[in-house]
């Protein structure tokens, strides 16, 4: 069995009874269970700041999230053409749990 990884794609190729089988699982969609009530659903899987893909603003408080990412995939055999993988399947990330805190901005005297 060869593969190759990607953050959001694998690609397994296989050999049954003389046959190659080229298979790609990828991720289609990340559900972002933002904890304060809203779903965000991106085709993208973020990216760590300063690029921030996918942003959401919160209010302060206590919030549990967590993503969902469902997957899908293609196939094919002997190099031929790639086939639709029935259905998609769904796996879901742990649960985080953080603060958001607000600052206020203060002007004082740089003089005092």
């Amino acid at each position: 069995m060869f593969f190759t990884d990607s953050p959001t794609q694998q690609t397994f190729t296989v050999d049954i009874r003389g046959f190659a089988v080229v298979i790609v699982a990828g991720a289609q969609t990340f559900t972002w269970h933002t904890g304060d009530g809203t779903d965000l659903t991106t085709s993208d899987p973020g990216a760590p700041y300063p690029a921030q893909t996918v942003t959401h603003s919160y209010s302060s408080g206590t919030y549990t999230a967590n993503l969902t990412v469902t997957w899908g995939g293609t196939f094919s055999v002997d190099g031929g053409a790639q086939v639709a993988v029935p259905g998609t399947t769904t796996t879901d990330g742990p649960d985080v749990t953080f603060a958001v805190l607000e600052a206020g901005a203060v002007l004082t005297n740089p003089y005092d």
